[in-house]
């Protein structure tokens, strides 16, 4: 539901916050007031055309924004858009911005955030629906019809398991022409598999090898050096030189006289431990070092054994994965493929005899379907001519042109029919109107534009109530060419669709606006040698004055007249709300 909308420098607008509440919501005024203005603010705001020609004389920019409330019924769709573009802040509210800049280019905002034009339009899809410019006639949309004729069927959950029948054939088919691709390259893939196979299977390796390797190859190439650093740690530790007793021999002598030193002064015991401990270390230390270079060898001919290894894993590791794990996983998959390839008969064979199991439930489940559209086609016609009956179009036709196409590949709804197919269905769909009697059906995008179309999708839009998702309506030039009586039906069954939806309508009579709950007044006026919109809500004194005005003139009489033209709305909406 649109909560609150905010226009600066838009046309003759200098500046308007508006706030809305729920219901029917009608705009009066005289023409020119600026009442088109402010629908040409909300089609702007939802992605429609914007130009310089639209920025109030004397300014840079105009700015258009918008709170909306999520509806209910397509919030889910709305914040996986939004969470998907990161735009998501309040689970609940929505706000969408549309900058209109003097130089050509304009700036659409979500949130606050700059987004394409194309997302603007995307999320304004599901909150408004304007009915008076044919660029934003949701019913007009072809596509939209389809869905909407199933919602008013109520064949959403046959919809839903034909869908997930048409889903499974699809894995079936995908699978299926894999595996017979696979077949047909299968000698050649099985071949190159097979290869990849044994060579990662006859290399053996072990996690963790090729660090094993690096170390055994540094320490074979530097065998001379690296025993030459460990002789002359031990002879220092154990041997000594003439110059120069043993660091073990002089270690030994530093205990026994901390030994002697401690028999003194026990407070000294402490020492003499720590320097035996220091001997025991120093021995430790001189047999590993022993036993270290007892291990060393200079074996060239295992260091060229290592280099050849180290340089094997190189290319396995290059040509498979970028670690040995990654190698022996390939070689897995590869042996995976070959077990698959090998079995591939077998597996085609069953995946042939689950397509045609599956093309006879798709055929079931989509006659069915057929079946309930045909049903409620035939009852949305009737009930959009009743509707447009009482909006002064008798003589007027509807009906839903339900027809297939001819596919040789498709399903087969009759022993010497197929058809083509697709996820909505076997059906393709379109909503058709007669205007006039012997003028035949034509689409709904030919009809004309005007009030005729606003008063056509009242009338749809009445019938299609409860199927149709979107919150915010909005109707231009609905009551042309009509009377106060059929202004007083209009009126009505505008009412009517706004106790599901929020409604907007610009009006010009005053038999359908007293059906609003909020009455908008909107007029020019000029300060400062500058024309203005302004936008007013109306109070109930001040509604009685509009009204009469819409009568003609705010003579007594008229008041009169206005005063019993609100009654009977009242007393008709009070009728309505009971039944």
């Amino acid at each position: 539901m649109l909560n609150e909308l905010r226009i600066d420098h838009f046309a003759i607008i200098q500046r308007l916050v508006i706030e809305f509440g729920p219901g029917l919501c009608a705009f009066t005024g005289e023409t020119g007031a600026g009442k088109s203005i402010l629908l040409d603010a909300i089609i702007a705001l939802v992605g429609g055309k914007a130009d310089a020609t639209l920025i109030r004389s004397g300014q840079e920019r105009a700015i258009i924004e918008a709170t909306f409330r999520l509806p209910e019924a397509t919030k889910a769709q709305i914040l996986q858009i939004l969470e998907r573009e990161d735009l998501l802040d309040d689970p609940n509210y929505l706000t969408l911005g549309r900058e209109i800049r003097r130089e050509g280019r304009s700036v659409a905002r979500v949130n606050g955030r700059s987004v394409s034009l194309s997302l603007l339009r995307e999320l304004g899809s599901y909150l408004v629906d304007i009915h008076g410019q044919s660029d934003h006639l949701s019913l007009l949309n072809v596509r939209a019809h389809l869905g909407l004729l199933d919602r008013y069927a109520n064949s959403e959950k046959k919809l839903e398991t034909y869908r997930k029948t048409y889903r499974e054939l699809g894995g079936t088919r995908r699978e299926l022409e894999a595996l017979r691709q696979s077949e047909r390259d299968s000698a050649r893939q099985a071949e190159m598999l097979t290869f990849q196979a044994e060579e990662i299977e006859a290399a053996q390796l072990r996690p963790g090898e090729d660090d094993e390797l690096r170390q055994e190859r540094d320490r074979l190439a530097n065998a001379e050096n690296l025993a030459a650093l460990t002789q002359q740690c031990l002879t220092l530790l154990d041997e000594g030189s003439q110059e120069a007793p043993a660091i073990s021999d002089l270690f030994g002598q530093v205990v026994q006289s901390l030994a002697a030193l401690g028999r003194i002064d026990p407070t000294q015991v402490r020492l003499h431990q720590q320097a035996e401990a220091l001997a025991d270390t120093l021995s430790e230390t001189s047999r590993e070092l022993a036993h270290y270079l007892e291990q060393l060898e200079f074996n060239p001919r295992r260091l060229e054994q290592v280099e050849e290894r180290i340089n094997l894993i190189h290319t396995l590791k290059r040509k498979y994965g970028g670690s040995i794990e990654a190698v022996q996983a390939f070689a897995q998959d590869a042996r995976r493929q070959l077990e698959r390839i090998a079995h591939a008969s077998e597996r085609i064979a069953e995946l042939e005899e689950s397509e045609k199991r599956l093309l006879q439930q798709l055929t079931v489940h989509g006659k069915e379907l057929s079946q309930a559209r045909r049903k409620a086609a035939e009852a949305l016609g009737k009930a959009v001519e009743g509707e447009l009956s009482d909006l002064s179009m008798e003589g007027a036709q509807f009906t839903v042109d339900i027809h297939y196409d001819p596919d040789p590949h498709g399903l087969p709804v009759e022993p010497d029919q197929t058809v083509a197919y697709d996820e909505n269905g076997l059906e393709r769909v379109e909503f058709m109107i007669a205007p006039n009697p012997g003028e035949g059906f034509k689409p709904l995008v030919r009809i004309a534009s005007g009030g005729e179309t606003s008063r056509l999708m009242l009338a749809l839009k009445n019938v299609l109530a409860r199927a149709d998702h979107i919150p915010t309506l909005i109707f231009d030039e609905v009551d042309q060419g009509i009377g106060g009586r059929v202004g007083s039906v209009v009126g009505e069954k505008l009412w009517q669709l706004a106790r599901q939806h929020q409604v907007l309508c610009v009006t010009h009579l005053p038999q359908l606006a007293a059906y609003s709950d909020q009455h908008f007044h909107v007029q020019k006026t000029v300060q400062e040698d500058r024309t203005q919109t302004q936008v007013e809500l109306l109070d109930e004194p001040g509604r009685l004055v509009e009204l009469a005005q819409m009568l003609g003139s705010n003579s007594q009489a008229n008041r009169h007249a206005a005063q019993e033209t609100l009654l009977l709305a009242r007393k008709r909406t009070a009728q309505l709300s009971k039944i």
